[in-house]
């Protein structure tokens, strides 16, 4: 029986594997598609395409409605971004990133000795930063939208209004905020239904107050949350949990548009998001590094192939820290070096393939992010395509919020450096650029991401993750353009992660085999293995058969693709 063990494992395995491939199956259309980490999200967005809205169209509703469907990460309280390319190639992106409030200090979360004040800057009134989502989606609509906005807010308004079919991962988090010992009283009433009991799987789940904050917006565009009952309630609530974000914060908020990263890989043409956000720099940098290389000579996720992955991912990391921080504060950021191909080159011979780098912390670049977001991807009929990104920091954000508004507070002010200076082995950083300053956006992994072909949109692609972002994205891509994998395949492809500091890799429980960690071992890489990386949504497009193909990572079983 002994003997059986190992075989009956391997089994196993590959039934888990081919389960999880026949969740991840592809969806294609003729005429759109809309992928979200909520299937019945991604249907109100694709009724919008098929009402004669575009892509922008379709992702604003798309987005109000996750912040009903998938509070973790769906939000009004939050921030994020938009890369948006239409049907002739001409692309831009909208900043919707937090910013901090007005009185905040870089000495904030320190106490009297300067050293960090332990969960101040995650879980606290003061990690909220002044949010972004509502501008930065009625710019999208105001600047690139076609139908009226009101049309795009009342599916998300029914909702939260009529409720919808609790599901299961809303319901084991229920379970959680709401267990004995709970300290929460705002997360333990979230989920209750109107008989006080905790919501049950398919029971319907309705949010009045949610509802009643979304006619607002829907009534008085961005003016319905920065402004007026909205506004006044906010401040109300942060001034009783000493929070610091006031009326003035929310009046003055203002979304961003920005020119986009733009890189290239052997033919094809990749746009991304730039600072704030860090990820548009760090995933052309890579891809970068990776067009030097010639990958056709290593097997797909070999040793030597890992070992090349992780060390552009260390050196990309690097160089973020160093440099990268709201452009806006940050005047002198040498976005052209570090994303130029020249740039590439003197990093890529200092790549030694038989054995690792070191991180060394007071070196930064010279030497060679909460997790909980959620993405979809749009495209239409026309050609027009949207990749969106938005968070809430961790999962549910700061877990406050005021049960008057319905909504769920984000804390984003822990993207910030908290402590001037110090920067640390376990991967706390404390460069200038991104230390906190009033009304300053802190630094993001967010990597909404259109890739493009002959000059139309080819992939839309962007996933959750914090600081994994960056990592599941390029590798994503890398599968799609170099290796020609179709979507669905490409997001489910084993992922690994490297972030500089802390100097180690993370892989994905299972997909990894034990030979390759050891080979990576024997090289000097220290290996921590996690369960999934990421949530990717992505859609290709073929402009010969003009068909769209859309695919969800099997790790969101709520997700879907849902073209028309």
């Amino acid at each position: 029986m002994t003997f059986l063990k190992p075989v009956l494992k391997s089994i196993l395995l590959t039934l888990l594997i081919a389960f999880t491939a026949s969740l991840n199956a592809q969806t294609h259309s003729k005429n759109g598609m809309v992928v979200s980490s909520d299937k019945s999200s991604s249907a109100v967005g694709a009724a919008i395409l098929k009402k004669g809205g575009n892509a922008i169209d379709a992702a604003i509703a798309t987005a109000f409605s996750l912040a009903v469907t998938h509070p973790s990460a769906g939000n009004i309280g939050g921030g994020g971004f938009i890369v948006f390319m239409n049907s002739e190639g001409k692309t831009t992106t909208i900043d919707f990133r937090e910013k901090a409030p007005l009185s905040a200090t870089n000495d904030m979360y320190l106490d009297q000795e300067g050293k960090l004040i332990d969960g101040i800057n995650h879980f606290s009134a003061k990690a909220i930063g002044v949010p972004g989502t509502v501008a930065g989606l009625f710019l999208a609509h105001e600047k690139y939208g076609k139908l009226p906005w009101k049309d795009l807010l009342q599916p998300a308004i029914d909702q939260a209004k009529n409720g919808f079919a609790f599901n299961w991962s809303l319901y084991n988090a229920a379970n959680y905020f709401t267990k004995e010992g709970n300290t929460n009283p705002f997360m333990d009433s979230y989920f209750r239904n109107e008989s006080g009991g905790v919501t049950q799987p398919d029971e319907i789940w309705k949010q009045t107050e949610l509802a009643e904050t979304l006619i607002r917006i829907r009534d008085k565009g961005r003016d319905g949350f920065y402004k007026g009952k909205t506004a006044k309630m906010i401040a109300s609530f942060m001034k009783k949990n000493d929070g610091i974000i006031t009326k003035k914060d929310l009046a003055k908020y203002e979304a961003i548009e920005r020119q986009p990263i733009k890189g290239s890989y052997k033919g094809y043409d990749i746009y991304s998001m730039p600072p704030p956000s860090s990820g548009g720099v760090a995933l052309v940098e890579m891809m970068n590094l990776m067009e030097l290389a010639d990958l056709k000579t290593m097997e797909f996720n070999s040793s030597e192939h890992l070992h090349l992955v992780a060390e552009a991912m260390r050196r990309a990391f690097a160089d973020r820290a160093e440099h990268l921080g709201d452009p806006d504060f940050n005047l002198n950021i040498p976005l052209d070096k570090l994303t130029s191909k020249e740039f590439a080159k003197k990093r890529f011979q200092g790549i030694d393939m038989t054995r690792a780098s070191v991180s060394d912390s007071t070196k930064y670049g010279r030497l060679y992010d909460g997790e909980n977001t959620t993405h979809l991807s749009t495209m239409d009929k026309d050609g027009n395509a949207v990749s969106l990104t938005y968070t809430l920091e961790y999962s549910f954000g700061s877990q406050m919020g005021s049960k008057e508004l319905g909504f769920i507070f984000n804390n984003e002010m822990g993207d910030f450096n908290p402590q001037p200076g110090i920067t640390k082995s376990n991967g706390q950083i404390g460069t200038a650029p991104n230390l906190v300053e009033p009304e300053k956006r802190m630094l993001s992994s967010m990597t909404p991401t259109i890739v493009g072909k002959n000059g139309k949109p080819y992939l839309v692609i962007g996933s959750p993750g914090g600081r994994t972002i960056i990592n599941t994205v390029f590798q994503t891509v890398l599968n799609v353009l170099e290796f020609e994998m179709p979507v669905n395949k490409a997001i489910e492809a084993l992922k690994i992660h490297h972030q500089w500091l802390p100097d180690q890799i993370v892989y994905e429980k299972y997909l990894l085999s034990p030979d390759t960690k050891k080979s990576l071992e024997a090289k000097g890489h220290t290996l921590k293995e996690r369960n999934n990386m990421g949530a990717l949504m992505g859609i290709t497009y073929d402009p010969e058969k003009k068909i769209f193909t859309g695919a969800s990572d099997s790790s969101q079983p709520d997700s879907g693709a849902v073209g028309y």
